[in-house]
């Protein structure tokens, strides 16, 4: 149901610079914040491609659409004032670093010597002129709870609770959780794989025997319901056929067709490596052990990946293009941020990250310059959280914001836990104050705003970002829609590291606040976890009860 509101917000003032007298050249904002969102009508046409490709930076004033007000703060606040440049760490699959839109971004460290295998700026790690790959050669990795039910088969298989105390007790009931749900989630990829398996069989048949009557595989659908069936076997695909199209949003049959080709493939995939017990990439292909945290010099500084086709870095180039690409370059899109360098961290496979990888790649980035980490993961078990604690708090104690994805289950955080996370599980209590978890918005202002996978949480999540069908940079000069709160993480770091640019003083717990008060609420209340009978305030859903907005974030850090 559409949900009509009120006429008019209250007009914002068009924004004028003043550069302040100190030598840094900050800017001091004289401007009205974005308020009253809720005084705002409804966008009631569909987005034009323009439109859709660009909705993240869209105004709620000017567009009705609820974004964060990119251009806007871009023509009306900064216009050509020069910020710092910033380092902007992206831990995650790997980054495309000679895309055509991303290459001119991409952090190099001047203290190496490229490929001369030595440790020139003695870091630990050789040749790192982009950053790291702390996987090495890994693609494939199974899920966390698959490798606890691995690593625990023989001690625990055929024990109970009562045989064990102390730690050994903690470890057999994580086993316990483990094949639970590792018992769920196999079960339902092997029915998903059968379902898409079914489908694509339908309408491959189907698809042959009507392509053939009608003379072409492009058919439309106007022509498919004029086709006249010549068998009651025609007739049956027909109806079939009829019935894909309602799916299909727009897609042609053979399109549609490859998607659900696509799905039989991610089930099968998940089963020969997320699920695959006898997979264990880590000892046969990387040969680090990821229990012992002694050792933190491994992998090598392939920061892509090691597939030639990059197929194992789309995720991450998809994130840093979202921070990153630059702007107006008649090339590509166009990110959020300026005067930004990616650094490019490889830790985050096909399947489940390790922990240690994750606190090895914090530690890097901090230890390399980053002023912000993006973080797009996170799972549900984890084997050493304090690893990882120990890397946030480190993050936090060195002035480095990071900046989390919320994850993708519809579920609220306060009561399931996730990692990585800033929250221990015993109490609410923050071990860092430099730690921001996003989830994720669609481009339906109104009660469909939040988009349908996000996680959410009055505690364990902070503010709320751009998710839901995002254009953004893909391997080898490619670009693509992608959604999650991976994409929506991406977006709010953009906007931390344009604050950070141009307001240097600022300390990342101070940026983190300026993400959570500038931010841009609403009364509503909305749709979570894709059940239309499942509603909650808006402000319910989040610590601050808020939506990132880089125009108004300028002006509250120029008063800071």
């Amino acid at each position: 149901m559409t949900i009509k509101f009120p006429a008019v917000a209250t007009a914002a003032i068009t924004a004028s610079i003043i550069l302040s007298g100190c030598g840094s050249a900050v800017p001091t904002i004289v401007s009205t914040p974005l308020e009253n969102i809720d005084k705002q009508p409804l966008k009631t046409t569909s987005l034009n491609e323009v439109q859709l490709k660009g909705w993240g930076g869209a105004d709620i004033v000017s567009d009705t659409i609820p974004g964060m007000s990119v251009e806007k703060a871009y023509t009306e606040i900064i216009k050509d004032k020069q910020g710092q440049n910033v380092i902007v760490a992206v831990i995650d699959s790997g980054v495309d670093i000679e895309h055509e839109d991303l290459k001119n971004v991409i952090w190099t460290n001047t203290d190496e010597i490229p490929n001369n295998g030595i440790d020139d700026d003695k870091n630990g790690y050789i040749d790192d002129i982009h950053g790291w790959n702390f996987l090495g050669d890994i693609v494939e990795e199974n899920m966390e709870y698959v490798r606890i039910l691995r690593d625990g088969y023989s001690k625990f298989e055929n024990a109970s609770a009562s045989d064990f105390s102390g730690e050994d007790l903690e470890a057999y009931n994580q086993y316990v959780e483990a094949k639970a749900e590792y018992d769920k989630e196999y079960g339902e990829a092997i029915q998903n794989k059968q379902q898409y398996e079914g489908i694509y069989q339908q309408l491959k048949a189907a698809h042959s025997a009507v392509s053939k009557e009608i003379g072409k595989e492009d058919y439309t659908k106007k022509e498919l319901s004029e086709m006249t069936t010549t068998s009651e076997q025609l007739g049956q695909y027909k109806g079939f056929l009829t019935q894909m199209y309602t799916y299909a949003e727009g897609q042609t049959i053979p399109e549609f067709m490859e998607g659900i080709k696509e799905g039989v493939d991610y089930f099968a995939g998940r089963l020969n490596s997320h699920f695959n017990q006898k997979l264990n990439a880590r000892a046969t292909i990387l040969k680090d052990n990821p229990d012992d945290w002694s050792t933190r010099y491994y992998g090598n500084n392939d920061v892509d990946g090691p597939d030639p086709k990059k197929a194992d870095a789309k995720h991450g180039t998809h994130v840093a293009g979202i921070i990153a690409a630059p702007r107006n370059n008649g090339v590509g899109m166009n990110g959020v941020a300026q005067n930004v360098e990616i650094m490019v961290i490889r830790a985050v496979p096909d399947g489940d990250e390790y922990d240690k990888d994750i606190a090895n790649a914090i530690r890097y980035a901090v230890d390399n310059g980053a002023k912000v980490i993006n973080t797009s993961f996170g799972k549900y078990f984890s084997t050493h959280p304090e690893w990882v604690n120990d890397a946030i708090e480190y993050a936090a104690k060195k002035d480095v914001l990071i900046v989390n994805a919320a994850g993708n289950e519809g579920l609220n955080l306060d009561e399931k836990r996730v990692y990585p996370n800033d929250q221990t599980p015993t109490e609410p209590k923050e071990i860092s104050d430099t730690f921001l978890t996003v989830g994720s918005l669609t481009y339906t202002y109104g009660a469909e705003m939040v988009s349908s996978f996000s996680n959410y949480g009055k505690s364990n999540v902070d503010v709320f970002a751009p998710g839901s069908k995002i254009w953004s940079t893909t391997p080898l000069n490619e670009y693509e829609y992608l959604q999650g709160t991976s994409m929506a993480a991406p977006a709010a770091a953009g906007v931390a590291a344009m604050v950070r640019s141009y307001f240097p003083n600022l300390k990342a717990s101070e940026v983190k606040q300026v993400l959570m008060e500038s931010g841009l609420s609403t009364t509503q209340t909305v749709v979570v976890g894709g059940e239309s009978s499942n509603t909650k305030p808006f402000t319910s859903l989040s610590t601050s009860g808020k939506m990132v907005n880089l125009y108004n974030a300028l002006i509250l850090a120029s008063k800071k």
